[in-house]
């Protein structure tokens, strides 16, 4: 996938009428019309987010007589989701030494091999063999 490619899905996606509108037609075809009753928005407003998606080859149009049918064509989201794991991919790698280093830090803070000993009532250390 091109960079213009991608940045056309990436702002095709970026609308939530265009995600909806995507998510509709997951389930299956659907005609203009049909798409365009199930939003609060004019004929003409769902045309102009229809042809965003065309655009960035995320639906494709079938003329059928009269009725404009709409599929998905989702290829052009998985080379974006492609594009995005190796920054999941690098963002795992970073939570891991993060945690890893959380978890060193608590071994030495909550008695790890290298602590002090706990004090005792008094305030002092517990003597050696204290408690045998």
């Amino acid at each position: 996938m091109g960079e213009y490619q991608l940045d056309t899905v990436l702002a095709a996606v970026a609308d939530p009428t265009r995600r909806a509108i995507l998510d509709r037609l997951l389930v299956s075809d659907a005609r203009v019309t049909e798409l365009a009753s199930a939003f609060p928005i004019s004929l003409n407003s769902t045309s102009k987010h229809i042809k965003v998606l065309e655009r960035a080859e995320l639906v494709q149009r079938h003329v059928r007589g009269r009725d404009h049918v709409l599929s998905l064509r989702a290829e052009a989201l998985g080379d974006a989701v492609a594009w995005m794991t190796q920054y999941r991919d690098f963002w795992e790698q970073r939570l891991a030494a993060l945690e890893a280093f959380v978890l060193a830090d608590d071994l030495e803070t909550d008695g790890g091999p290298d602590a002090a000993p706990a004090p005792t009532a008094s305030g002092g250390a517990a003597p050696s063999g204290a408690g045998r």
